[in-house]
């Protein structure tokens, strides 16, 4: 699953790549070495559901408004699906151009080397605990910089009335 901590580092890399340098062509190692680092990181997983959520969504929709007609909406948008599972490839192939932008292909090499590695692995299984538990740590210490931003600075405002 693509963690929250994943996700971040994946709009951040979106975010600093250029229009440009999304259009340019990388060689095909490039490309292979990019598809590997992908696998690796499993950077592209969360992207599995997508279609298949669509589906749930089309069907929910058109069987609201057709409750009669629930088990053939259900096989026609199943079958339509499938149909456009294949276009799956485009965007893994769009995938690997933004991280052959992001990253040269030694680069790539050593991203998936390292994710290759039980520490790597353990670090990807581990991510969606460290993104909540890390997030409850930010909200807890957010909570206490506010509170006592507010006392201090109401202290110092209350010292210049006397």
């Amino acid at each position: 699953m693509f963690s929250n901590i994943s996700r971040c580092a994946l709009a951040l890399t979106l975010s600093l790549l250029s229009l440009p340098a999304l259009a340019q062509e990388f060689p095909a190692s490039h490309i292979a070495k990019a598809r590997e680092a992908i696998s690796a990181t499993r950077a592209t997983d969360s992207f599995d559901t997508i279609l298949i959520r669509a589906s749930g969504q089309l069907k929910n929709q058109l069987t609201a408004n057709n409750p009669d007609q629930a088990d053939r909406i259900s096989i026609v948008v199943d079958e339509e699906a499938i149909a456009l599972a294949s276009r799956r490839g485009d965007l893994e192939l769009e995938a690997a151009r933004i991280f052959a932008a992001t990253f040269s292909e030694a680069e790539l090499a050593e991203i998936t080397a390292f994710f290759n590695t039980e520490t790597g692995k353990k670090y990807l299984s581990a991510t969606p605990i460290l993104a909540r538990e890390l997030g409850k740590a930010a909200r807890i210490w957010a909570n206490g910089i506010n509170r006592d931003l507010a006392a201090n600075a109401q202290k110092k405002l209350a010292e210049g009335d006397n």
